[in-house]
């Protein structure tokens, strides 16, 4: 049967999240996800430093499980729960220098945001999903996952490979109760957090912020496309991924990197 679908208002009915949705590839996910008619909800630590009438912030700490918990009874409470998780939210804050310069509290910290979080908030919103029979819920990994950078964000790497293994397993259990889960893993995405992640290797690599940007291209293996991704490219994936044209999409992981990865 042909089916017909309106790109402008094909989310009108649905109610999204996105975490860490105040900036970057989050702000640009919420905002795509919006103009297709969507009721979104942004959450992070900090209120944006300009706000957006059109999307719903709530603070919440999401590397605490009191955050987690907050943010999970407030959707339920104000919005009656979600159609579409977009776990976006994701960071990395170790120092350069390799393993030795890790400490446990460097791994516990980096996993708890950027692996727990998502598989918390999933344990939260889940339910009323499964007992609705729909939902989407999109984890949002990094090609680092595949192309770990030793020297630098080796616990990020490592937490987001978890991610992919562990959105692929969940995948698997609920598509059949009507709950699609995907993965997007995007490359180098041009955003405000690029600017001090060059700043944090050069200091470590004693180096200029130029020289710096080469040696993560230099790691990559490069970019055919020349250049790192605009944040609204990624928020056009994550709009088609979560829409009735993606419906039978499940368990697969969506690479957007200009081409960095060489393999396939």
């Amino acid at each position: 049967m042909e089916q017909q679908f309106n790109y402008c208002n094909e989310l009108t009915g649905k109610t999204a999240l996105v975490t860490g949705g105040t900036k970057g590839a989050g702000k640009a996910i919420a905002e795509r996800l919006k103009n297709a008619g969507a009721t979104v909800i942004i959450t992070a630590r900090n209120q944006p430093e300009q706000a957006d009438p059109g999307l719903h912030f709530v603070a919440a700490d999401l590397s605490q499980q009191d955050g987690i918990a907050n943010l999970i009874s407030t959707i339920q409470l104000d919005f009656g729960g979600l159609d579409i998780l977009v776990n976006n939210l994701g960071a990395s804050e170790t120092p350069g220098g390799g393993f030795a310069a890790l400490t446990n509290e460097d791994w516990e910290k980096t996993i708890r945001t950027n692996l727990l979080a998502p598989v918390s908030l999933d344990r939260g919103i889940l339910p009323q999903m499964l007992e609705r029979g729909s939902g989407v819920i999109i984890h949002i990994a990094s090609i680092q996952g595949k192309l770990p950078l030793h020297d630098a964000t080796l616990p990020y790497a490592a937490a987001k490979a978890g991610l992919i293994n562990y959105s692929k397993g969940l995948s698997n259990e609920v598509a059949a109760q009507g709950v699609r889960v995907l993965t997007v893993s995007p490359g180098w995405i041009k955003t405000e957090n690029v600017k001090y992640f060059l700043e944090r290797i050069a200091k470590s690599s004693n180096s200029s912020i130029e020289e710096a940007q080469q040696s993560v291209i230099d790691a990559l293996g490069g970019i055919p496309m020349g250049r790192p991704a605009e944040p609204e490219e990624v928020g056009e994936l994550v709009g088609f991924l979560v829409s009735p044209r993606a419906a039978y999409l499940t368990g697969t992981e969506f690479i957007i990197d200009g081409g960095t990865i060489r393999t396939i």
